[in-house]
């Protein structure tokens, strides 16, 4: 029972990353109170802003095809999910700290719950273990 609520978890929190994919494409209008700027403070001195959210929805992308690949392999209890598990926690951190506008306004709305979820799942999933899920 524990796996398949974990598995679920892992998928929602797969699906959240979405809503960055809908940020950075500009799918809704922007406003303030939602965190995203368009800014990364790694990328935007260097690239375009819309090569950087090109770039933004193409990670986020990945990290929501690999949450949903390790949700649906914890949830099947397949030994694979932790491979994929290990690679969406990384992207995602990978995603959210890159893609961070440097500021500490509106921290939740620019995914810290979602980095630390994402840092649970990498710590839990891939470095302690929890073989007997």
């Amino acid at each position: 029972m524990i796996r398949l609520i974990l598995g679920v978890i892992i998928v929602l929190h797969g699906l959240v990353h979405l809503w960055y994919v809908t940020l950075s494409q500009g799918w809704v209008e922007y406003q303030a109170e939602m965190g995203w700027t368009g800014n990364s403070w790694v990328l935007s001195k260097w690239i375009e802003e819309n090569t950087s959210n090109l770039i933004a929805a193409s990670v986020y992308s990945l990290a929501t095809i690999f949450f949903l690949v390790a949700g649906i392999g914890l949830i099947a209890n397949q030994e694979w999910f932790r491979p994929w598990m290990l690679g969406a926690s990384i992207i995602s951190l990978l995603a959210i700290f890159v893609f961070w506008d440097g500021s500490f306004s509106l921290l939740v709305q620019k995914g810290l719950l979602g980095f630390l979820i994402s840092l649970s799942a990498l710590t839990v999933f891939n470095l302690i273990g929890w073989q007997n899920l």
